[in-house]
């Protein structure tokens, strides 16, 4: 279940883009302003973005460019919601980096299809070929894991569940979807290996072992 931040000050259209998206099976949290929505970002990420243009402590368009700018949130995917309507405004927000732009007023079954086209683009991208977080870095080209600019070695399957944590910074992962995409199966009793692996990577990459967090009955977070 994808997580969906909306960031909108207009009380009822975020409560009816909220009702819509939870209808269509979204985990859905909303911000009323970029302070409250900056907080949340530090301690969960979202897999998409619902931004209005006019906030009443921010302008979009400039909390595009932060997230754009930042290592850490800059891959999830953006759609930006404007009232305005020339073309210039639109093209501003693209460049600015916005994925994709609603008009308002809009239809709810059409935020619903913006948000499953972009979702469908993004969720399986995996072009990115240095991923940065915190004080570690892995080259996807090279196979290559430094911490604290040191080299540390990985077996295969080791690196994959980090490349896959860092891909997904901040977001919970449950074990099912972790053992579906490292070992292409959802089979219950090979939940252990996954454990181990897991204590395995989190001993190499040291100190920064204890950002691989546990979620009880459910799965793993790096945070």
């Amino acid at each position: 279940m994808a997580a969906i931040y909306i960031v909108e000050d207009d009380k009822n259209i975020r409560e009816i883009e909220t009702f819509s998206l939870k209808n269509s099976g979204y985990e859905v949290e909303e911000f009323p302003n970029a302070a409250e929505f900056y907080k949340r970002m530090e301690e969960k990420y979202p897999q998409l973005i619902v931004l209005d243009l006019m906030l009443p402590d921010e302008d979009g368009l400039n909390i595009v460019k932060k997230l754009r700018s930042s290592a850490a949130w800059r891959k999830i995917p953006i759609i930006l919601v404007t009232a305005k309507t020339t073309e210039m405004d639109k093209v501003k927000g693209l460049d600015m980096g916005a994925d994709d732009y609603l008009t308002k007023p809009f239809g709810v079954m059409e935020l619903i299809s913006r948000v499953k086209a972009l979702l469908r683009r993004t969720m399986d991208i995996d072009d990115e070929k240095l991923l940065v977080f915190s004080n570690i870095v892995l080259d996807t080209e090279k196979h290559l894991v430094k911490v604290d600019g040191e080299q540390v070695e990985l077996t295969y399957k080791e690196f994959q569940l980090l490349k896959l944590f860092l891909r997904n910074a901040g977001i919970v992962m449950n074990r099912d979807s972790i053992m579906v995409k490292i070992w292409g199966t959802d089979y219950e009793g090979e939940s252990r290996t996954l454990d181990m692996h897991i204590k395995t990577l989190r001993q190499k990459i040291g100190s920064s072992g204890n950002r691989i967090k546990t979620i009880r009955n459910v799965g793993y977070v790096l945070e």
